[in-house]
């Protein structure tokens, strides 16, 4: 299974553009090979249009900032560069080729942020789960990854799993969980699984300040 995880940065670049980059970030995300894609911080009126884009099933968690969401969008429509981390967030899975059968979400924090993990069933009977951490500390990271492995363990029973996202550090340990790949703070940790090779950075541009990691996760 090739395993891609994003922080796609509230739909900016870097360096800052003046412009709604809605367009680019789905050009680039439907040009590459992925079975499934777990991406964070990600304007919330964006899945659908993401999802279409990549002949994906798309699922989507709120996180933070997204009260008034309608002027917020308004605003980052406008000026991503002026609103940035204010245009309100979410967490989404997309996924292409296979049946979403369930869809789980639960919430790992309310403060600094709210934090949440959310998981897909696929019809072949694994589990995909993608979490963004607090940013805060590496303990607040590293608990909100823990609770997050506890979770998706329970959801996912002996069934093979996958747990992936912004980590919020360089090493992430979660119980359960083997890592099987990541460049900086993004990675993929699997149950049942074995990473194939290396992870990739894949080519986006100026689109984000996270690079775009592609993981190939294999069956153990």
């Amino acid at each position: 299974m090739l395993v891609l995880t994003w922080n796609l940065f509230h739909g900016r670049a870097m360096p800052e553009r003046h412009e709604a980059l809605l367009g680019e970030f789905a050009a680039a995300i439907a040009g590459w090979p992925w079975d499934v894609a777990l991406l964070q911080e990600v304007p919330p009126w964006w899945p659908p249009a993401l999802g279409r884009a990549a002949g994906a099933s798309a699922r989507t968690a709120l996180t933070s900032r997204n009260w008034l969401l309608p002027l917020r969008r308004r605003a980052a429509e406008w000026r991503p560069d002026l609103i940035k981390s204010n245009a309100g967030g979410a967490n989404t899975i997309l996924v292409r080729g296979t049946p979403i059968l369930e869809h789980r979400l639960r919430r790992l924090r309310w403060w600094p942020e709210r934090r949440v993990v959310h998981a897909v069933a696929l019809a072949d009977g694994t589990w995909v789960a993608n979490l963004h951490a607090q940013v805060a500390s590496e303990e607040r990271a590293q608990a909100d990854l823990a609770r997050a492995g506890r979770t998706v363990l329970g959801w996912a029973g002996d069934a093979p799993a996958l747990l992936a996202g912004d980590a919020n550090v360089g090493e992430p340990r979660v119980p359960g969980f083997t890592p099987l790949g990541g460049i900086g703070v993004d990675h993929v940790l699997g149950r049942g699984f074995v990473a194939a090779g290396p992870p990739q950075a894949l080519e986006r541009g100026s689109l984000s300040d996270h690079p775009a990691v592609l993981v190939e996760a294999v069956g153990a």
